[in-house]
């Protein structure tokens, strides 16, 4: 079903604005509202949506050129027309001027107002179409930088693509090396916030003393060595996104200004006592359980609950383990390029090597071994041996763990103690369900250290 177009008209002539009314709802598929003056349009404007607005010129307080600048100010996407019983050149070429689709001069021609309308409302959509074009591909290039066919990494960019629109504050939790950074940037990039700066801060990086002055500026002279006045980057990314990494680690001193920052939407600088607006989105990050901290004191609930609007919790790589052969093949053109050398690939034998490793640091322990092989190698391909040693031992015996088929004895062990589990530790059922008398079960027990 096909939405109506929402058409507003001002005209404070009661007679002339009855006939418009008639004439556009007679005309076209169009929900028509219309306004006594000036004021109450720029009302229904702030309340409701509209598509076109067709304003006189001429009208007592607010007229038709102030009505005209609130719209092109506040909705720009809304076209305007603008009817006049005092046409001329100079009047229509200021009203061009100022933003307006066309300029109609009464009397008017029926048919006339109509086409007009018509082109007006055509404008629009298109102009609707190519913003939704754009919106589209700032969401596909925010999360088109997330690799992942995991059903988790997905269920996130999917997540990412839902929220990246919103002003929420987002909490990413996850170890360190998950990718918390490109999932920022990710929201950012696929925000409306996108053309604004993008600023990312870790907080366990500085002294407690200089945190304020680098998040919220500094004016001359207000400490040994602050020979200007300098901006802090909640300041610098007015309009954007902070990227607070490590959130953490910040003091209980600086947790109290960061809620500030959040509730009244100001900072003010060190030495400084004149608040300053800033616009900004959120994103925090931790590889600490925050809600823990919380709940042992040393991290302000009230704080968490501002930043943990939404919570996106990244995987390790170890859960996600079939995305390797892909961020490695990534990581591989992406270190060839910079590098300018040529590589084929990785060979299967270093790819099965990857697969069997643990990864503790996750995917950016990943790109630096593809980095360090790519620096260091010297074949056609990536090769088994440029892997670090230790990587290799590793995932050598995980290999040889999985392999490994379990002996009788162990088998054996494994399902007695999972009998006794399951009959919550009832040696009488369990021997029952084994096929063997009860002595005989306390002696495999005692054999095999099941005792509790």
């Amino acid at each position: 079903m096909v939405k109506k177009a929402r058409i507003l008209i001002v005209e404070d002539d009661p007679l002339a604005r009855k006939n418009l009314h008639h004439i556009l709802e007679r005309g076209g598929d169009y929900y028509v509202v219309a306004a006594a003056g000036g004021q109450e349009a720029l009302d229904l404007l702030a309340r409701q949506n509209f598509d076109l607005v067709l304003t006189d010129l001429r009208m007592e307080k607010v007229d038709g050129m102030q009505v005209l600048a609130q719209v092109r100010k506040n909705h720009p996407h809304i076209e305007v027309i603008m009817l006049t019983a005092f046409a001329s050149v100079d009047s229509a070429i200021e009203a061009m001027k100022r933003g307006a689709f066309h300029y109609i001069a009464k009397p008017y021609k029926i048919d006339e107002v109509r086409a007009q309308v018509a082109h007006a409302l055509e404008k629009t959509r298109l102009k609707q179409q190519v913003a939704q074009l754009k919106e589209e591909a700032r969401l596909r290039e925010g999360v088109d930088c997330i690799l992942g066919k995991h059903s988790r990494i997905q269920e996130l960019i999917r997540t990412v693509a839902r929220i990246a629109p919103t002003d929420c504050n987002v909490l990413l939790q996850g170890e360190t090396g998950t990718g918390k950074e490109l999932f920022a940037r990710a929201l950012h990039q696929a925000s409306p916030r996108a053309e604004r700066r993008f600023v990312a801060f870790n907080c366990a990086a500085f002294a407690q003393e200089l945190l304020a002055s680098e998040l919220f500026g500094h004016e001359k002279g207000s400490f040994t060595g602050a020979t200007v006045t300098k901006p802090g980057l909640f300041e610098v990314a007015d309009g954007g996104t902070v990227f607070l990494d490590e959130i953490g680690d910040t003091p209980p001193a600086m947790q109290v200004k960061l809620l500030r920052v959040i509730q009244e939407k100001t900072v003010t600088r060190v030495g400084g006592t004149d608040p300053i607006e800033v616009d900004v989105r959120i994103i925090a990050a931790t590889n600490q359980e925050l809600k823990q901290m919380v709940d042992d004191g040393d991290f302000r609930s009230d704080l968490y609950y501002r930043l943990n609007v939404v919570c996106l919790e990244m995987p390790p790589l170890r859960e996600h383990p079939d995305d390797i052969p892909l961020l490695a093949d990534h990581f591989l053109k992406k270190h060839v390029e910079k590098q300018n050398k040529s590589l084929s690939g990785i060979s299967q034998e270093m790819m099965r090597a990857l697969n069997n490793y643990s990864f503790p640091g996750n995917v950016r322990e990943l790109e630096n071994l593809i980095e360090r092989a790519v620096t260091l190698g010297t074949g056609q391909q990536l090769e088994l041996d440029d892997l670090p040693q230790e990587v290799r031992e590793i995932a050598l015996g995980a290999a040889e763990e999985r392999e490994r088929q379990p002996t009788l004895e162990e088998r054996e062990c494994e399902y007695i103690e999972q009998v006794l589990e399951q009959t919550g530790g009832n040696k009488t059922r369990a021997a029952q369900i084994l096929g063997i008398d009860r002595v005989s079960l306390w002696r495999k027990i005692k054999k095999f250290g099941l005792e509790p």
